[in-house]
């Protein structure tokens, strides 16, 4: 394989991941609140949740206006997880708790670098590689790759949100490609989502790798 101008990584499950489950961090967060509930049952109905959410993309919406809009996309899906977990009435003040949440996945704290990323990163960089993150997180991640020492290796980041079209639409890895000015032929795309990250990029044009972490 010819070597890239351009690597894209994905972001969760692919660069760093969830230390423990999000049930688990619900769960701990929700303690302390003084409402008690499984992580079994918050994992469950959080991944019903976020699956039958809509996407998080929020197309003709002005850029200030963003982070309010994903805030409110998260707290949906925050508020059906517990609801459907049936301890939703527990809560005095949910809308305070789920600040304190939502803030919390913006730092270092529940996330994990996978081990080999950062002698991967700096390899390419010493090779001259350009790299972009590619991700259909939102504008937390800027916060996240920041406190987890990886926005060092990054010249672009390419979010969903801040596009209007998430992975696996073509329209989010055009948009990352032009900031490199990198034909799609001559870029690569490492991300743990079969559907989202190897076809997406396969039939935007770019060379894919999926990425099968554990």
């Amino acid at each position: 394989m010819q070597r890239p101008k351009v690597i894209f990584l994905d972001a969760v499950s692919t660069l760093f991941g969830v230390k423990g489950s999000v049930g688990e961090l619900y769960g701990d967060m929700a303690k302390q609140f003084g409402v008690e509930v499984s992580a079994e049952a918050l994992e469950r109905e959080f991944i019903k949740s976020f699956q039958a959410a809509p996407l998080p993309i929020f197309p003709g919406i002005e850029p200030q206006n963003i982070p309010k809009h994903e805030f409110e996309w998260w707290q949906s899906v925050s508020l059906h997880t517990f609801e459907q977990a049936g301890v939703l009435n527990q809560f005095s003040d949910f809308s305070a708790f789920f600040t304190q949440l939502y803030n919390y996945f913006a730092t270092a704290e529940p996330w994990f670098v996978y081990p080999d990323v950062y002698p991967v990163l700096k390899n390419w960089q010493q090779l001259g590689i350009e790299l972009g993150v590619l991700s259909n997180f939102d504008s937390r991640l800027y916060s996240v790759l920041e406190a987890l020492d990886l926005s060092q290796f990054f010249t672009s980041i390419t979010i969903s949100t801040e596009v209007g079209a998430a992975k696996p639409n073509p329209q989010i890895f055009a948009a990352a490609l032009k900031k490199h000015n990198s034909l799609a032929q001559s870029a690569l795309h490492i991300g743990d989502s079969w559907q989202e990250d190897y076809q997406g990029a396969i039939a935007a044009g770019l060379k894919a790798i999926w990425l099968k972490r554990n």
